[in-house]
């Protein structure tokens, strides 16, 4: 059977790969990786694919802000307020779709 998923399996070893060099917490990793998304104007899947992991690192809703905020002046307003309406959408499909898979199960 073919690799039904070769572009998120090679994310996640990419990313596996990275994180296993790397000489920091899992917080303050979340928070560069989360820098580096809005850096990059990232789009809403890589935010999904980041958010969770921050989420269990225990980056909270104001480290995030705090993370748009300290960047505003290095990677400019008009991405700081990209990304966090990027974040805003993602997080709130994420949430519909938790919900509805909810339902469906009741």
């Amino acid at each position: 059977m073919a690799d039904e998923t070769p572009l998120f399996d090679t994310l996640a070893d990419m990313t596996a790969a990275s994180v296993s060099r790397v000489a920091l917490d899992d917080r303050s990793l979340m928070l560069v990786r989360l820098a580096g998304l809005v850096a990059v104007d990232a789009p809403g899947a890589s935010y999904l694919l980041n958010l969770g992991v921050a989420a269990d690192s225990g980056l909270t809703l104001e480290d995030v802000q705090s993370v748009l905020i300290a960047l505003a002046p290095i990677v400019g307003a008009p991405r700081a307020v990209s990304a966090a309406a990027t974040i805003t959408a993602t997080l709130g499909f994420a949430l519909a779709v938790e919900e509805a898979e909810a339902e469906a199960e009741a």
